[in-house]
């Protein structure tokens, strides 16, 4: 009986240090991602004060920088699973050539999609839509904003590292200077405030351009001056053998690959969506906009529990992973909730600060309400695919899972819902919604089945 009572005290313990570690690691991100979105959220705000025209083209032509974005994710959540894994098991030049790795990889996807923004922009804007005022508005973005995709990939790519490290606040803090500048730009050159010309579509690039640029440098500068894990010399970031690239890519390649297909997906929703015109298009921007403000929290717990459950899989700590996942499960369902009733009973007063029409207002309300009731399943599945299954490596199962969810049922049903029913677009999220509930079902049981759990690293007798 005291051999129990001191087991059950032991993993008490355990459990308080992992959820006060889980904490100081997810508040971080969830401020980095708060203040992220916050920012879109000010960039609709103020374009939809030029008109319903260029927040629709804004919209639309993000979504270049959307699926690079989502890229540059998977390129460094993919390598995020080697460093949280390594650093559990102080293997630091390993884990400063995987870095190596993934800055060759997405500096290269960073310069093919800079490039086809620049120079095919128009080419871009009439994949979504035929409005040639959207259009000439989403050239003028494109030209200017592309080439900060190259400093996004670095920043993105120094960012996972720091925090597969366990340090999630200099990003943070970084992100808060970063977008300040950005907010503060917007407001000078979207509108011509503070003396500076009305520049409209074209301020709103250069603002982010800029900004983007200042996060760059502040991040490599405080890195290389701390001289931590992350700050890897040049001759070790190139140094890395084909044997660690393979390995490299046979876990991070479906991570790559789940990306960039399921951000394609995105952009066919988006592609559906604007068959039903341009002013449900500037609807979509503005929901999407407010939903991911109550994602944040989520987005903060997710990426948290991929470092932890990486770290404690590096320190082969395997059935303790495993009963963190199941409490990770229990904890983000009950967050969803709260968000999805916050979203639901705040969907008619929020887009009240927003200048729309009578309509977008309209339907812009009834779709919050409709993306509030699927918050708690898509907060399920944000958890099992972002932060336990890839955690442990279980990277080709999340692809699969993820991929069959999105293009097995959901751009199907968005089309259907579109082409062939002629639903408005609140009902066409709960239709494609029901992506969620296949991906919740298939993902939960193979959590259960323990076969997520992968530990990628060899033991190394000389600690570098």
């Amino acid at each position: 009986m005291t051999i129990l009572s001191k087991s059950n005290t032991t993993l008490n313990s355990m459990k308080r240090e992992f959820y006060s570690k889980l904490i100081f690691l997810a508040l971080p991100i969830t401020i980095q991602n708060l203040l992220m979105n916050s920012l879109s959220f000010i960039d609709t705000l103020m374009i939809t004060k030029v008109s319903e025209e260029a927040l629709a083209a804004v919209g639309l032509a993000n979504q270049m920088f959307f699926l690079i974005s989502l890229f540059y994710f998977g390129v460094s959540s993919g390598a995020a699973i080697f460093v949280a894994q390594y650093w559990g098991a102080k293997q630091i030049e390993k884990l400063q050539r995987t870095m190596g790795i993934a800055l060759s990889l997405g500096l290269l996807g960073a310069f093919a999609s800079a490039f086809f923004s620049f120079f095919f922009p128009t080419l871009i804007m009439n994949i979504f839509t035929q409005d040639p005022i959207v259009v000439a508005y989403g050239v003028d973005y494109l030209k200017i904003v592309s080439i900060s995709y190259v400093m996004t990939a670095i920043v993105m790519i120094y960012s996972a590292a720091l925090r597969s490290t366990e340090d999630s606040r200099t990003p943070m803090y970084i992100s808060m200077i970063s977008l300040t500048v950005n907010v503060i730009l917007n407001y000078a050159l979207i509108l011509g405030n503070f003396g500076f010309p009305r520049l409209e579509v074209k301020g709103a690039a250069i603002a982010t351009l800029i900004a983007r640029f200042l996060e760059m440098m502040i991040l490599l500068i405080i890195i290389y001056r701390r001289k931590g894990a992350v700050a890897a010399p040049l001759r070790i970031l190139v140094s890395f053998s084909f044997d660690e690239v393979k390995s490299y890519f046979s876990t991070c390649f479906p991570v790559i690959l789940n990306e960039i297909f399921w951000s394609l997906g995105m952009v066919f929703y988006k592609i559906a969506y604007a068959r039903l015109g341009t002013t449900v298009i500037a609807s979509v921007n503005v929901s999407q906009s407010i939903e991911h403000l109550f994602f944040v929290v989520l987005i903060g717990v997710s990426n948290a529990a991929a470092i932890l459950l990486g770290n404690k899989i590096g320190e082969n700590k395997i059935d303790l992973a495993q009963k963190y996942a199941y409490s990770l499960i229990k904890l983000v369902i009950i967050i969803g909730f709260i968000m999805g009733l916050a979203l639901f009973f705040l969907a008619p007063y929020i887009p009240l600060i927003f200048s729309l029409s009578e309509y977008v207002f309209t339907i812009t309300v009834k779709s919050l309400q409709m993306m509030a009731l699927l918050i708690p399943m898509k907060a399920c599945t944000m958890l099992i695919v972002v932060g336990i299954l890839r955690s442990g490596g279980d990277t080709k199962f999340s692809m699969m899972t993820e991929l069959a969810g999105v293009w097995g049922i959901g751009v199907p049903l968005a089309f259907i819902g579109v082409l062939v029913f002629k639903l408005p677009i609140y009902y066409i999220y709960l239709l494609v919604g029901l992506e969620e509930f296949f991906k919740g079902f298939i993902g939960f049981n193979r959590v259960r089945s323990k076969k997520w759990i992968t530990r990628l690293i060899q033991e190394d007798s000389q600690i570098t």
